[in-house]
């Protein structure tokens, strides 16, 4: 089992949660989180946590890690799930990497070398000013020059990622720091799941109408009386940020949660950049079939 890391990438919503606990269960594994929202304490529903009954039956790790005002970077994550995958490894369990965020997963699989490069506020006002003033797409064209693969896989929609890979790009006086690889440090079989594009409309519509109902909204409210303010990172997250202007009377409830669909909608479909369906390294399952298939390969894999 050592070095053994078993990767599940794949949109939004797709149901690599559920693929995640099946093989753990299975498998003898541990699930890593590697996505950027579920660090957060304190926002669980809007973030799909899995539940306390779900934690209690599989260990899972890098959920609930910073509080919402708390920054947290590629390079932490990176430090943080590699030292959980060595213990994992070391009590001969299996771990196995549920992918939520692309750039997260990539990293980790392809050996990123990342240079904790904190932030900094002055430059960071001036490329959002630019932004503002300019368009996205100037500063997006601006990454693209210094780094074409960082910028190809970054949305020139998501104004502060393309901000924050500028801003790594200038601070360094260099490419950003994802275009610098190392050796990868493990021996992966990577699952993707996919759906046709319908079904997964569906399905992100079906789970935005489910957190509402299970208090998602109430969730936001909580959030900003605590005194964390809707600028956040960690609130920028796809629909924290649109019911914070329904509660501040800017968008009514329909709206915010039309527009949290519309832009999972994109979020999904941008995931795709990450990890492409004809990618030879990895295993394809469409949830319509089920997932039997990827137990045979599993079992398969860990014979080698």
């Amino acid at each position: 089992m050592n070095r053994r890391l078993l990767a599940i990438v794949g949109p939004t919503a797709v149901g690599k949660s559920a693929l995640a606990m099946k093989l753990a269960a299975r498998f003898d594994g541990e699930i890593v989180s590697a996505d950027s929202r579920k660090v957060y304490r304190k926002m669980d529903i809007g973030t799909a946590k899995p539940s306390i009954e779900d934690r209690l039956a599989t260990p899972h790790h890098l959920i609930d890690v910073v509080e919402p005002d708390e920054p947290y970077s590629l390079a932490l994550f990176l430090e943080q799930a590699e030292s959980v995958i060595d213990r994992i490894h070391s009590r001969g369990r299996l771990p196995i990497l549920d992918g939520g965020t692309g750039q997260y997963v990539r990293a980790l699989l392809d050996g990123w070398k990342v240079p904790p490069v904190p932030p900094d506020p002055a430059l960071r006002r001036r490329l959002e000013d630019r932004a503002r003033s300019e368009g996205a797409r100037a500063l997006h064209r601006e990454l693209a020059r210094i780094d074409p693969t960082v910028a190809a896989r970054v949305d020139h929609r998501n104004v502060r990622r393309v901000v924050r890979a500028l801003e790594v790009s200038l601070l360094e006086g260099g490419p950003p720091c994802g275009s610098r690889t190392t050796t990868a440090r493990y021996c992966v079989l990577t699952f993707g799941l996919t759906q046709s594009r319908a079904a997964l409309y569906q399905r992100i519509d079906d789970r935005v109408d489910s957190m509402v109902a299970s208090g998602w909204v109430d969730e936001v409210r909580d959030l900003l009386d605590m005194g964390y303010s809707p600028d956040l990172p960690s609130m920028s997250g796809v629909g924290y940020g649109e019911f914070a202007i329904h509660l501040a009377g800017r968008l009514s409830l329909g709206e915010a949660v039309q527009r949290t669909k519309y832009r999972t909608h994109r979020f999904a479909r941008s995931q795709y950049a990450w990890f492409r369906p004809n990618d030879p390294d990895i295993r394809w399952f469409d949830t319509a079939e089920g997932y039997a298939g990827s137990v045979d390969a599993a079992c398969e894999w860990l014979r080698l």
